[in-house]
């Protein structure tokens, strides 16, 4: 999943980068609001983390461009303005989360995640099809109940793939979602990424769309799966 980051002080923002990235995250981190604008018309993010005291177009001001054009982006306010009229004002500006600072790492986090369980549609904190159970908090895999080993960037593909069932992803979107801007990708990674996983699952799992991307095999005794088909 990649977050975007929007910080300017350099301090805090690395800590909150190293919090994400330490739970996997992919993290875009930028100091002023104009970049952040041009980040967000460039990238597709599944979450802004969004301080308001921002050079060059404040945290409000994007949130309400945001909202503006109907992007329905999470968005989660970290702020040191803790009045009630400020957070009443950023949650009626658009907001999902308010968090004051200081805050504690770990509730950020279950922040983060809520969010992101909202942006993607659901209310479970597992992720479930047919025989495979994601945890995305604890980063486990399961497959018919039994625990399976998969590296960072394999949980990220099949999250990404198991957050849209049903939906083709090419290799270009499964990438901008799982690698930040200043990490290299080689052009065969994704597919390499699909390979290990249709060895540690089923070769079928996981559906190859010729000159398009990849999408999860439906399971046909899902009645709510088959509906959004």
């Amino acid at each position: 999943m990649r977050v975007l980051l929007l910080e300017d002080d350099a301090l805090l923002g690395s800590g909150i980068q190293a919090a994400l990235q330490e739970e996997d995250y992919s993290v875009d981190w930028l100091r002023d609001g104009a970049a952040g604008l041009a980040a967000l018309r460039q990238h597709h993010y599944g979450l802004l983390v969004l301080d308001l005291g921002l050079p060059r177009h404040d945290g409000l001001e994007i949130l309400q461009r945001l909202r503006s054009r109907r992007d329905p982006l999470p968005v989660l306010i970290l702020t040191a303005r803790d009045t009630v009229a400020e957070r009443v004002r950023g949650l009626d500006s658009g907001a999902d989360d308010y968090l004051v600072k200081p805050f504690d790492v770990d509730e950020f986090l279950a922040r983060v995640r809520a969010l992101i369980r909202r942006g993607e549609g659901r209310a479970e904190p597992l992720l479930r099809h047919g025989p495979l159970t994601l945890d995305p908090a604890a980063h486990q895999a399961f497959w018919q109940g039994q625990a399976v080993a998969l590296s960072v960037r394999e949980f990220a593909v099949l999250r990404a793939l198991l957050a849209h069932p049903g939906r083709v992803l090419s290799k270009e979107q499964l990438a901008e979602q799982i690698y930040s801007w200043d990490e290299e990708i080689e052009s065969n990674t994704i597919e390499v990424y699909v390979h290990h996983l249709r060895r540690k699952l089923t070769a079928d799992f996981i559906v190859t769309h010729r000159g398009l991307g990849y999408s999860i095999a439906p399971q046909h005794d899902d009645p709510l799966l088959e509906a959004s088909l």
